[in-house]
């Protein structure tokens, strides 16, 4: 199917962009449409990692503060995946962020899903990983992040984490698929 981009300009250019479009595209039926207009939050690409302890059967997850799942009466404080912007490579990001949010080196990493998780208005497409994990690096406390990031690392028997989705505990879009599509893994396995 066509797309033809008739105009294009860069609306923000700061951490993040947003870009504004007219354009057309191709119909169902063969016929292009109308020009539209469109807007696209790029935010890069996400890396994502869920971390299984195989001998307590249980994930490695962080809580930090969103302020954008703060608003509107959100929860702030998310329980959530390490997670990373994707910038020199999937695997070496991935890598580094497990380490510097959670302690934890992660030697291998399996490529459990990718998906756009709101493709209306948002470029980002996230992978997620799973890596096995055991024990940690020494490190003097159970509070990472770097760049004033405050994070709390936590560790939750993988049945109490699908009891925490189900309850809202954890409501973050992409540790919910993580979660699921470990469980599919495990099932395999």
């Amino acid at each position: 199917m066509k797309v033809q981009i008739k105009d294009s300009k860069r609306e923000y250019d700061g951490f993040f962009k947003v870009d504004k479009v007219v354009l057309q595209h191709e119909k169902f039926d063969g016929s292009m449409s109308k020009e539209i207009d469109r807007l696209n939050f790029n935010r890069g690409d996400t890396i994502a990692v869920i971390l299984y302890n195989k001998t307590n059967e249980s994930v490695v997850l962080v809580r930090q503060f969103r302020y954008p799942a703060y608003v509107d009466d959100g929860p702030g404080w998310l329980i959530e995946c390490v997670a990373g912007i994707k910038d020199d490579g999937e695997v070496l990001v991935a890598k580094k962020e497990v380490l510097e949010e959670t302690g934890y080196k992660a030697e291998e990493l399996k490529l459990l899903t990718r998906f756009y998780p709101s493709p209306g208005g948002c470029s980002e497409r996230i992978s997620v990983y799973l890596a096995y994990v055991e024990t940690r690096e020494e490190i003097k406390d159970k509070y990472f992040g770097i760049d004033n990031e405050d994070i709390q690392v936590i560790e939750i028997p993988l049945v109490k984490a699908f009891e925490m989705i189900m309850n809202g505990e954890i409501c973050d879009g992409k540790t919910i698929i993580g979660l699921f599509c470990l469980r599919d893994e495990l099932e395999k396995s």
